[in-house]
């Protein structure tokens, strides 16, 4: 299971203060506090604290001063893609991209960057006209996308598929379409596609956000997601990541394997 830590975003009040005000400090805790928590990849995400037309110097700033405090590899997460390209730039491993819809112009200019800079990259399951209800139309959106990946070069194993699952206090119906759609998406080439998913998203404004994330995040993984956008310091989150690995048989069982799975 990866972990993609959720923090580094500029909808948050201390990383969008950072950010206005080019103050690396808080940017940096949290990236050691996310490493230690269990992150396997950091989200690198502007938000709407950077316009758009300077966020491709603020990318590279967020890179350059993540990377004086953490090895880890980013997630390059925006809708500006000359952002996400002037980060790549500067990466010290290879990046994961965040993301392209089922566009055709965009998926053309995402899929060929990807491939330049050996970076990995997240498709969303939706076009512009919005995300599907039903698992049928996320798949077909995913199908499009394996399409590209093999028309471009871009090898299935680094090409990640998001089937969108959207708050369950207001779309509550989509949380078992977005399960079958990662079913539904593994078998969509050999090898497999890998599944991730945005999973804060499922709990957004509700007040049992804890119990919904951990809960959901078994029941995907069960499901076969590879992957979550996540908070990387909610312990028992990560144990459930964690124990999820062990018995699926993803991981040898160890008594230490908490620890191990941290120490990843």
């Amino acid at each position: 299971m990866i972990i993609i830590g959720e923090r580094i975003n500029g909808m948050f009040k201390d990383i969008g203060e950072g950010l206005r005000n080019k103050d690396p400090k808080p940017l940096q805790h949290w990236a050691l506090k996310q490493e230690e928590g269990g992150a396997h990849y950091l989200d690198v995400n502007s938000g709407p604290a950077v316009p758009s037309h300077e966020r491709p110097e603020a990318y590279e700033w967020m890179v350059k001063i993540i990377q004086e405090v953490s090895e880890l590899p980013l997630c390059l997460d925006s809708t500006n893609y000359d952002a996400i390209e002037a980060g790549l730039k500067l990466v010290k491993r290879p990046a994961l991209i965040n993301s392209v819809p089922a566009e055709r112009a965009k998926i053309e200019r995402v899929f060929s960057m990807a491939v330049t800079y050996n970076a990995a990259l997240i498709g969303l399951t939706m076009d512009n006209v919005g995300i599907p209800k039903d698992a049928e139309n996320r798949v077909a959106f995913a199908m499009e996308l394996v399409a590209a990946a093999d028309e471009f070069g871009l090898p299935m194993e680094d090409l990640f598929l998001d089937p969108l699952i959207m708050p369950c206090n207001v779309a509550q119906e989509h949380a078992p379409e977005v399960l079958e759609s990662i079913r539904m998406i593994k078998t969509l080439a050999n090898p497999a596609p890998k599944t991730v998913l945005g999973l804060s998203n499922v709990s957004q404004k509700s007040p049992d956000r804890h119990l919904i994330n951990r809960t959901y995040l078994a029941m995907a993984m069960a499901c076969g997601l590879d992957a979550a956008i996540m908070d990387a310091n909610d312990d028992a989150l990560v144990d459930v990541a964690a124990t999820g690995q062990i018995l699926l048989n993803k991981s040898i069982y160890a008594d230490s394997y908490l620890k191990v799975f941290r120490q990843r």
